[in-house]
């Protein structure tokens, strides 16, 4: 079944990382040269295939609620 997230409730993280990503073309801005590494491509490899069901992903943003 498909992994579902949402956006963290920390408002103001969740802006910062925002427009962090965007200047990054997507990928982390919690990882250093990430650009061009799809593992980095948001959401993270690691969030996607490891995080359990209310985990947080490293920089902040998403909470994953399925999968």
């Amino acid at each position: 079944f498909l992994m579902k997230y949402k956006y963290a409730d920390d408002k103001e993280n969740v802006n910062f990382v925002l427009s962090a990503l965007r200047r990054n073309d997507g990928y982390c801005p919690g990882v250093v040269d990430s650009r061009g590494d799809e593992d980095y491509k948001c959401p993270c490899k690691a969030f996607r295939e490891q995080a359990k069901k209310g985990e947080t992903c490293s920089c902040g943003l998403y909470v994953k609620t399925r999968g």
